[in-house]
C-alpha cells in the first residue's frame, strides 16, 4: 500500500534505460513517478502460449476484495493481424454504485514500463471518490506487467554497496538485454500501445472514458486525446510530459529541484540555522567524488551489519534526486546533505536503500519508447544544453550508447505536434517537481481550448497523490467542466519541516547532537 514515501526506480546518473543495477532488481527509469508499491498478482502465472480470458474475479495486491481481470489477443505487429498474437492484461476496479455503467475512469501508469494492474491498491487509494459512481480499468500496457512484458533479466550482485555502477558496460548490457528479447522490440512504442487500450475499452463495451495520465502516463493519455477523442469525456494529466518534449530534458528539470531546496533552506529559519552552507556542502561532496569513489565502511541499511561502501558520483548524485520525488524523504536531504561533507555517508546511505527493492519496470519496454521517440529528437542544440549538467550529459552518454544498439526506428515527426483539443483537460504540477516542471504542463496545453493548468506549491512529482488534486479529479469527472474546479485547496499550507537531525524538525541543542545536526 502507499505510504508517502517515494518507493520509485532509482534514476541512474547515466539515464541509460538498459542497465540492470542492483540485486532486487533495482533498474533506472527517465520518468520515475515515485509513488509505486511492490508488484504482485494473485493468479497463476500466464500459460506460455497467450490466451484470452474473460472477465472473471480475482485478487490483486494490497485489496482484500475482489475484483475483476481478463485479457485480450491482439496482434503483436498490426498490420500483420493474422500473424503473432499477444495478450493484453487488464483489471477492472467495480464502481460501488454503478450509476455510470458504460464510463469508465482509466488510469495509466508511467515509467515508461510500469504495470497498472500492479498498482491496483495505490489507484484504489488516491481515487476512492471516482470509483464511487464509475469503474477504475488498469491496463499493462504491452511490454509491461502481464502483457507480454520486455523483462531484462541479469546477473545480480550481492555486494550492491560496494559495487562501482561507473564501471558497468553500457553496450555490452544493452546487448545481452536484446538478445534475451524473443518479441519484436520495434512493436512496443506508444502509438501502437494505444490501439492496445482502445480494443479492451471495445471489448468491455464502455461508450465513454476519463483518463488519467501520471508521468510518462500522462503521454499516453496525450495520445488518446489524438487518436479517439470522440471516446474521451475527461483527461487529467499529472506530472505533464507534452509531446513537444523529450524527456531526455529532463536533467535541466533535477537542476531546477535541487536550487529549490536549497532557496527553501535558505529561507527556513531553522533550515538555514542548522545548514546556512548547504549548496556549499553539496558543491563540496559532489567535486570530492568526481576525483574518484569513496570508500568506508558503514552499516547496510537493510542489514545493520558492518558494509563496505563504495560511494560513486552517480550513486550519491541519484540518492538526492530520487529523494525530492516525495515531501517525506525530501525533508531529510538538507541533514544528509550536511552529513556527506562531513564524511558521514550513513544518512545518504539511508536514502540510497529506499531505492535498492526495486519495482519491476520493463527494461526492454522502456528502451523501445525512449530509444523510438524520446532519442532521436536529440538536435544539436538540445545536446549543448544537455552537457551543461550532470544529469543531462550522462543520459546522453547512456542513451547514445544503448540506443544505437537497440535500433528502434523513430516516430514520425508528426508525433510531437502540440495536442489541439477541446476535451475537459485539467493538468496537474508539482511546483518541487524534480521530473516535470510546471513549464512543461503550460507547453503542453499550447492548443488545448478547454484546459486548465493547476500548480500545487508544496508537491513534487504526482500531484494527485499528494494533495486535493485527487478530489478535483473527482470533480472533473462528476463535471465535466475545469471552469468549475475550486483549487483553493491546493493552497493550504502543507509543507514539511525540514529534519535537522535523524529523527526529528525541532532545533536541538549541540551537546545532544554529536554529529553536528543543529550546526555546520
Amino acid at each position: 500500500m502507499f505510504d508517502g514515501t517515494p518507493k520509485a526506480r532509482y534514476l541512474q546518473d547515466s539515464g541509460n534505460a538498459i542497465r540492470k543495477h542492483l540485486a532486487k532488481g533495482l533498474l533506472p527509469a527517465i520518468i520515475a513517478t515515485a509513488v509505486f508499491t511492490q508488484p504482485a498478482y494473485a493468479e497463476a502465472n500466464e500459460p506460455a502460449a497467450p490466451v484470452s480470458q474473460a472477465p472473471h474475479a480475482c485478487y490483486v495486491s494490497g485489496l482484500s476484495e475482489q475484483v475483476s481481470c481478463g485479457s485480450i489477443l491482439v496482434p503483436e505487429n498490426y498490420q500483420e493481424p493474422q500473424g503473432k498474437q499477444i495478450a493484453i492484461h487488464y483489471t477492472v476496479l467495480p464502481a460501488i454504485k454503478s450509476n455510470f455503467g458504460s464510463e469508465a475512469f482509466l488510469a495509466i501508469a508511467g515509467g515508461p514500463g510500469q504495470s497498472a494492474i500492479d498498482n491496483a491498491a495505490y489507484f484504489d487509494k488516491v481515487f476512492s471518490k471516482v470509483r464511487q459512481y464509475r469503474d477504475i480499468l488498469l491496463i499493462d500496457q504491452r511490454g509491461t506487467g502481464r502483457s507480454n512484458p520486455l523483462n531484462c533479466e541479469g546477473e545480480g550482485f550481492e555486494a550492491g554497496l560496494a559495487l562501482n555502477d561507473e564501471t558497468i558496460d553500457i553496450e555490452a548490457t544493452t546487448q545481452q538485454c536484446l538478445d534475451q528479447q524473443t518479441a519484436d522490440i520495434t512493436q512496443y512504442g506508444s502509438e501502437t500501445a494505444l490501439k492496445d487500450f482502445e480494443a479492451v475499452r471495445q471489448a468491455l463495451g464502455y461508450n465513454k472514458l476519463h483518463l488519467y495520465g501520471i508521468s510518462y502516463g500522462s503521454r499516453m493519455a496525450q495520445l488518446y486525446m489524438r487518436h479517439y477523442p470522440e471516446v474521451l469525456e475527461t483527461v487529467t494529466l499529472d506530472g505533464v510530459v507534452p509531446m513537444q518534449q523529450s524527456v531526455v530534458a529532463i536533467g535541466d528539470a533535477i537542476e531546477r529541484a535541487t536550487q529549490i531546496l536549497f532557496n527553501e533552506c535558505q529561507t527556513n529559519q531553522l533550515c538555514q540555522q542548522s545548514f546556512p552552507h548547504l549548496a556549499d556542502n553539496f558543491a563540496k561532496v559532489d567535486r570530492q567524488l568526481t576525483q574518484g569513489p569513496i570508500t568506508t565502511t558503514t552499516r547496510d541499511p537493510l542489514t545493520g551489519e558492518p558494509s563496505e561502501l563504495l560511494l560513486t558520483r552517480s550513486k550519491f548524485m541519484g540518492a538526492i534526486r530520487m529523494a525530492m520525488y516525495g515531501a517525506n524523504i525530501r525533508a531529510l536531504l538538507p541533514y544528509a546533505i550536511n552529513q556527506a561533507a562531513k564524511d558521514n555517508f550513513q544518512p545518504v546511505l539511508g536514502l540510497y536503500a529506499l531505492n535498492m527493492d526495486g519495482i519491476g519496470l520493463a527494461m526492454g519496454m522502456h528502451s523501445s519508447v525512449v530509444c523510438g521517440e524520446d532519442w532521436p529528437r536529440i538536435d544539436e542544440n538540445m545536446r549543448q544544453q544537455l552537457q551543461s549538467n550532470y544529469f543531462g550529459e550522462q543520459m546522453l552518454i547512456g542513451f547514445d550508447k544503448s540506443c544505437a544498439i537497440w535500433q528502434i526506428p523513430a516516430v514520425d515527426n508528426s508525433f510531437s505536434a502540440a495536442i489541439d483539443s477541446d476535451i475537459p483537460t485539467l493538468l496537474l504540477s508539482g511546483e518541487n517537481d524534480p521530473a516535470t516542471p510546471p513549464s512543461w504542463a503550460e507547453l503542453a496545453m499550447e492548443k488545448m481550448s478547454n484546459a486548465k493548468h493547476l500548480i500545487a506549491p508544496y508537491a513534487t512529482h504526482g500531484v494527485a497523490h499528494q494533495s486535493c488534486a485527487n478530489n478535483l479529479v473527482a470533480d472533473l469527472v462528476n463535471s465535466k467542466d475545469v471552469n468549475q474546479l475550486d483549487s483553493s485547496c491546493l493552497s493550504r499550507d502543507v509543507s514539511r519541516n525540514f529534519y535537522l537531525n535523524a529523527s526529528t524538525v525541532e532545533s536541538v541543542q549541540q551537546s545532544n547532537d554529536p554529529q553536528g545536526a543543529s550546526h555546520d
